[in-house]
């Protein structure tokens, strides 16, 4: 029989992760000195769709309702972080809100990126709601064919 030695914390980090899932809320990172992601803690957290193709990486991140002006991208030291804020509507007279289901106020989004990235030639474009960023990969990370001959 083999002992296993209880780790009361790890258990706590377990139900964290937990409900950070349920409320789709993502878990802060480790503070272990390697890892450059933080998470500021905000209102609301916006999904994004993460893809590559030979050339680049793109991220897609939803943030309908809020204003161009109130968008913020920085990239800074291998980090990529969004930030804004989703203001809430103002409530006019003689209208009453039965339910409130979207979230409002600041939100924050931060991705290490990889060393493929060209840094300085990050794009963004905002429409419909959605943020479009581009990352082009460096042109040494592209791959290249060298053909063989045999001789």
């Amino acid at each position: 029989m083999t002992l296993v030695r209880w780790d009361p914390f790890r258990d706590l980090e377990d139900v964290s992760s937990r409900l950070n899932w349920m409320f789709r809320r993502p878990a802060l990172p480790q503070t272990n000195g390697t890892n450059k992601e933080t998470m500021i803690v905000a209102d609301w957290v916006p999904s994004v769709d993460v893809s590559e193709t030979e050339g680049e990486y793109q991220i897609k991140a939803e943030i309908p309702d809020v204003k161009k002006e109130d968008v913020k991208v920085t990239v800074e030291d291998g980090v990529l972080t969004i930030q804004g804020e989703r203001k809430y509507e103002k409530e006019e007279k003689g209208k009453k809100y039965h339910r409130v289901e979207r979230s409002y106020g600041s939100f924050i989004r931060s991705f290490t990126l990889p060393d493929l990235v060209d840094e300085a030639k990050v794009k963004a474009e905002f429409k419909d709601g959605v943020l479009n960023l581009q990352l082009p990969k460096s042109v040494k990370a592209k791959p290249k064919s060298i053909e063989v001959t045999v001789g």
